[in-house]
């Protein structure tokens, strides 16, 4: 009874819907319920000086890479890091351009490389998710051949019956987090967001 019971729990659990087909039939690996935006745009975040020739640059100047480390990093509170972003802009007129163009275009290639990264793992797990799925579903139907055998071995029965549960378990504790790990590329664009919105009024 018990075994039939954890079959059907698997069974309804692999049906949920959003647990075996993608939101975005585009990306059949992104779990996700927020559509996928593969890339960032710099327009969406910034209407101050063109970063286009910046590249690199800001890798070359210590301080301004110091500074967009600890303000990429999500260990520094918001509000600290919008006010270490506005303080750093002074100078001339000139100075500011110049400071303002650096720090945005590193915090830009910096959060929009760190998101790239998340994005990629969330869709890894997802893939994970779908392989484990798939091992579950060749279980239970080796469960109910051992159940329904004629000579019928308890001992592999039971076998089969725990190693479903387990992984079960597994994919359900795994589905329960994806609602989190697909709030985190949001959650660095609304990072990027502010304190791009930081630089640019330090610049008035």
């Amino acid at each position: 009874m018990k075994r039939m019971m954890a079959a059907a729990f698997v069974i309804g659990a692999l049906s949920l819907p959003g647990v075996a087909r993608a939101a975005d039939p585009r990306h059949p690996d992104w779990p996700c319920r927020q559509i996928k935006v593969a890339s960032l745009s710099v327009v969406a975040f910034w209407t101050g000086p063109a970063i286009d020739q910046t590249g690199d640059a800001w890798q070359r100047d210590p301080k301004v890479q110091d500074l967009v480390l600890r303000l990429a990093a999500r260990r520094t509170p918001l509000e600290e890091a919008e006010k270490a972003a506005g303080d750093f802009i002074t100078g001339t007129p000139e100075e500011k351009q110049h400071k303002a163009t650096l720090l945005f275009a590193g915090l830009f290639a910096t959060l929009n490389r760190e998101r790239n990264q998340v994005m990629d793992g969330i869709e890894r797990f997802a893939r994970r998710q779908h392989e484990l799925r798939d091992k579950i579903q060749s279980q239970i139907t080796a469960l109910r051949q051992a159940e329904d055998a004629a000579n019928q071995d308890a001992a592999e029965v039971e076998k089969l019956g725990e190693q479903v549960a387990w992984d079960t378990r597994i994919f359900d504790d795994r589905r329960r987090a994806v609602a989190y790990v697909c709030d985190v590329p949001a959650t660095i664009e609304r990072r990027l967001f502010a304190l791009a919105r930081a630089i640019q009024q330090a610049l008035e």
